[in-house]
C-alpha cells in the first residue's frame, strides 16, 4: 500500500514535469508531424494528471507528488538534445523522438507496474483508470515510432554533420 501510493506520487509528478516540457520540445521540433504529436500529447498528458487524481481519491487518499529523478534525467536529457542539435534539422527531430520515447518507456513500466499493484491491492477503479493511461502511452509511443520510420530517420541520415 505504501509503496504503491509512493509510486502513484512519483508519476504524478512525473507527468507534471512532462506537462512543461512538451511545450519546449514541441517548439525545437521541426517536421509538422512532430509538432503536431507533440502537441496532441500535451492534451493527453494533462488529462492524465487529472486521472491520476482520481487514482488518488478512488482509493481514498490525498493527492500528492514526490521528486521522480528519472523524469527529471530524462527531460535533462531532451534538452541537451536540443542544444547538441542545429534548429530545424531532421537530426534534431530524431533525438527529440529518441528522447521522447525513452519518456514513454519509463511511462509505460510504470502503469504497468502501478496497474497490476492496484489489482493486487483490489482497487478496481484505480486500476482501470491506470490501464487507460497505459493503453495511451503505448499509443503515443508506437506514433512515435511511425513518425521516425516514415521519413525523419531518412531526412537526417542525409543531412551532414
Amino acid at each position: 500500500q505504501e509503496l504503491f501510493v509512493d509510486s502513484l506520487k512519483d508519476i504524478y509528478y512525473a507527468e507534471k514535469s512532462i506537462v512543461k516540457a512538451l511545450p519546449k520540445m514541441q517548439k525545437a521540433a521541426t517536421s509538422e508531424q512532430l509538432v503536431t504529436a507533440f502537441e496532441q500529447h500535451l492534451v493527453v498528458t494533462k488529462g492524465q494528471v487529472e486521472r491520476l487524481e482520481q487514482v488518488f481519491e478512488s482509493i481514498g487518499e490525498k493527492v500528492g507528488s514526490k521528486k521522480c529523478e528519472a523524469i527529471e534525467g530524462l527531460i535533462k536529457e531532451a534538452e541537451s538534445i536540443i542544444e547538441d542539435t542545429d534548429e530545424g534539422t531532421s537530426t534534431r527531430d530524431v533525438g527529440l523522438i529518441l528522447g521522447a520515447q525513452k519518456v514513454e518507456h519509463y511511462e509505460i513500466a510504470s502503469y504497468g507496474g502501478l496497474r497490476q499493484l492496484a489489482v493486487t491491492l483490489g482497487y478496481t477503479a484505480a486500476a482501470e483508470l491506470l490501464q487507460q493511461t497505459l493503453d495511451e502511452e503505448k499509443q503515443t509511443d508506437l506514433l512515435l515510432t511511425d513518425i521516425a520510420e516514415n521519413n525523419i530517420n531518412y531526412q537526417a541520415a542525409g543531412e551532414e554533420e
